[in-house]
């Protein structure tokens, strides 16, 4: 026998190890899905905290997502930031709008409370500027009191010096917000008797004390592009229904309707409106 055929055969094994039990991959999906549990745990617990009308915008786009994306080119939406706005899918979004501008509203009422205090004695010891923010945007009444002529003489559309200044400092706080201005001229329920032989009445009187204010607004800086109404309603509205002669349905009433395709409201009397924020 040569010596090639002694040469020995070499077999070579490879041993294939298979693992498993707690030595292999299945840990990797148990925490995976810990993990994911954990993330929708913290996503609910942030959605509770806050408040309803951001709600509402989350629940809109989760109910559409599809529909949110085509409306916003910049990957704007509710729980996003971005520009563009679109079309589509509009209610949540007016909701977060109106958000924005109620909180905008009152950041105005505190400032114009403040000057207004402050300029008191020049305006008239008897006078009352009224701030509030309702269901219908930002409402200013400037309200006679005492006798009835702090800011206009009995039976004048004339408007007084303390007048004014009341409106001037309210123009001046009014100009930094975009919405329309609504302007409405109120009285009591003593007749005109002055007018009787003209046909000249309370309507024209309320009429012309709206437009008077009208106009010393747009002098201090209110663009006259924003006033879309100015209106004269009488003893239409009364604030003190129980005494119609109470010198305190003499007013006049600047509203500051929120954003809306909607023609702005009458401004209502103080109290409709605090019966419609109780209701």
């Amino acid at each position: 026998m040569s010596a090639k055929e002694k040469r020995p055969i070499i077999v070579v094994r490879k041993k294939k190890i298979v693992a498993g039990g707690h030595h292999g991959g299945s840990w990797k999906v148990a925490y995976a899905d810990f993990v994911t549990a954990m993330m929708a745990f913290f996503l609910v617990m942030w959605i509770v905290g806050m408040d309803d009308q951001t709600k509402q915008a989350i629940e809109g786009y989760f109910s559409n997502p599809v529909g949110y994306k085509k409306g916003y080119s910049s990957g704007s939406s509710p729980i996003s930031s971005g520009s563009s706005p679109g079309v589509v899918r509009q209610a949540p979004v007016k909701l977060v709008v109106r958000n924005f501008e109620k909180r905008a509203f009152e950041e105005v009422a505190k400032r114009l409370e403040a000057k207004l205090d402050s300029a008191q004695a020049l305006i008239g010891r008897n006078a009352k500027v009224e701030v509030l923010v309702t269901e219908q945007g930002l409402r200013i009444e400037l309200i006679e009191g005492g006798t009835g002529e702090t800011f206009f003489a009995s039976a004048s559309a004339e408007l007084k010096s303390g007048a004014r200044l009341a409106l001037e400092i309210i123009a001046f706080e009014l100009r930094g917000l975009p919405n329309a201005l609504v302007i409405e001229g109120h009285t009591d329920a003593v007749p005109y008797r002055a007018g009787t032989a003209t046909g000249y009445s309370n309507w024209e009187l309320s009429s012309d004390r709206a437009n008077a204010a009208r106009r010393v607004l747009e002098g201090a800086g209110i663009d006259p592009r924003r006033v879309e109404a100015v209106r004269g309603l009488a003893d239409r509205k009364l604030r003190n229904a129980q005494d119609p002669n109470d010198p305190a349905n003499r007013r006049i009433s600047i509203l500051l309707p929120y954003s809306s395709d909607e023609p702005p409201p009458p401004v209502p009397a103080t109290g409709e409106a605090e019966r419609a924020r109780e209701g």
